[in-house]
């Protein structure tokens, strides 16, 4: 009886193309990527070559591995090492070469401050597709988890409870070793143990001396902070001429508090809140993205757990891009980021906010969804515009699409390409990752716009989309 299957035969030859050109259809991934990359102005890098020693691969070359590689969801340099001999669009990006784990990790660990200025080239390439216009931005933040061990951490109150009794066997040590010449020691090996003890000494005292340094920077900043809350409710009671109701902000305490800590494999990390519940030492990543395009358009990284400090660096790297993408003229951001300075920044930088003054019910009574909107204040200050903008129709449609713009992006940096650990190390290494990431977020997106274009252009399926 004849096998009802398809015979498989591993000794069979197989034609390939002759060429690495032939191996990936036209519009596959790694070619955009590719081709992006060599329009791209890398001589800030090329420069440091000196032309010395062995040669080197081209920056272009690991550029565009780094690229293709966090587009695809290898981060490891060593997946990326093993993938220029495994796999076709990989080999194709290398162009045949196969850089070395260390040198690949070695190039990212070096440039990552240079990934900034490329983060915005490539919003630049975007613009003569006519897929990228500043106009409507929606900002988010996402907690992104650090390269390091939470149990790897100590806390301001286990420092202490730790101190005393150390420092009581270093004392006990050095007594018995000035009694115990020629004595049963019971194989204690004492000037090993006092230096054990004391190199944990020293490192609980470095603990805490960073410990301190924080508290005291969050002291300054609550400080001022809550300054600038009584300044203001003074001149409200100055200038209604009645003390206001409710209870009044409350001082920032000094000092450190027990739970405040430091992570000895990644110091700059922070202990962070997550969705969910719980904590976990991390990063604070934060991006702004367009509304048509859902391009991201600023990007940066905070040790803050909360978003609140966040909105104001937002706005000054939209600041610093290039006029020929546009005028930023709004940005939404959800509660977190709601404070009357950041509104009040936001009406310093021409730009209206659409930023929420509170949690609101997700299934409001019908009489307040049928109400229409209030009456428009005369006169308004930037915080009453924006209490009252949110009420109308058209301030709650715009609110409502960061649905559909900024918070899709976060799900598929995590969920599609699988980033959610860093890979290095350190505020500034960490920053230009996060900017890695992003980039290669933007590549995978303008590859879509792109064939949504070309689709609406020669009327394939594309129309309905583009539509």
């Amino acid at each position: 009886m004849a096998s009802p299957f398809i015979p498989i035969d591993r000794n069979c030859p197989i034609e390939l193309p002759a060429s690495l050109e032939g191996w990936l259809r036209e519009e596959h991934l790694a070619r955009f990527v590719g081709d992006i990359v060599e329009q791209l102005d890398l001589s800030a890098i090329e420069q440091v070559y000196r032309g010395c020693g062995s040669l080197a691969y081209p920056p272009k070359l690991r550029v565009a591995l780094l690229f293709y590689g966090y587009a695809r969801g290898v981060f490891s340099s060593r997946k990326l090492e093993r993938m220029t001999y495994e796999s076709v669009p990989f080999i194709y990006i290398a162009g045949g070469r196969h850089p070395d784990h260390d040198s690949i990790n070695s190039f990212r660990k070096r440039f990552v401050a240079q990934l900034e200025e490329l983060f915005v080239q490539i919003l630049l390439s975007a613009h003569p597709l006519g897929v990228l216009k500043l106009g409507d931005i929606f900002v988010d933040g996402s907690k992104v988890e650090a390269h390091a061990s939470k149990p790897k951490a100590m806390s301001w109150r286990y420092a202490n409870k730790l101190e005393a009794p150390l420092k009581a066997e270093v004392e006990k040590l050095l007594e018995l070793a000035e009694t115990a010449d020629g004595q049963d020691t019971r194989g204690l090996n004492i000037p090993v143990e006092i230096a054990r003890r004391e190199e944990r000494l020293r490192k609980i005292a470095e603990a805490k001396a960073e410990i301190e340094r924080r508290a005291q920077e969050r002291y300054a900043r609550e400080r001022g902070e809550y300054d600038a809350k009584m300044a203001r409710r003074a001149a409200k009671e100055k200038q209604t001429d009645k003390k206001l109701g409710g209870c009044a902000p409350k001082a920032p305490t000094p000092g450190p508090h027990d739970k405040d800590q430091v992570n000895f494999t990644d110091e700059e990390s922070r202990i962070m809140p997550v969705s969910g519940g719980g904590f976990e030492q991390a990063y604070n990543g934060q991006i702004g993205v367009e509304r048509d395009s859902r391009l991201i358009v600023c990007q940066h990284l905070s040790q803050q757990p909360n978003d609140k400090q966040e909105l104001v660096p937002a706005l000054d790297r939209l600041a610093q891009l290039p006029q020929e993408l546009g005028q930023v003229k709004t940005a939404s951001a959800d509660t977190g980021y709601y404070s009357e300075d950041n509104v009040v920044a936001c009406a310093k930088a021409d730009v209206v906010p659409y930023i929420a003054c509170g949690r609101e019910p997700h299934y409001p009574p019908l009489e307040e969804r049928l109400a229409g909107a209030p009456q428009a204040p005369e006169n308004p200050d930037p915080v009453s515009a924006l209490r009252h903008r949110l009420k109308t129709a058209e301030g709650k449609a715009h609110y409502a699409r960061r649905k559909s713009t900024v918070e899709p992006v976060f799900g598929i940096i995590k969920h599609v390409i699988g980033f959610r650990q860093f890979m290095l190390r350190g505020l500034k290494a960490v920053q230009g990752e996060w900017t890695l990431i992003c980039i290669a977020f933007n590549l995978k997106r303008l590859h879509t716009l792109k064939g949504m274009k070309k689709g609406c252009r020669s009327g394939s399926e594309y129309v309905v989309e583009c539509a």
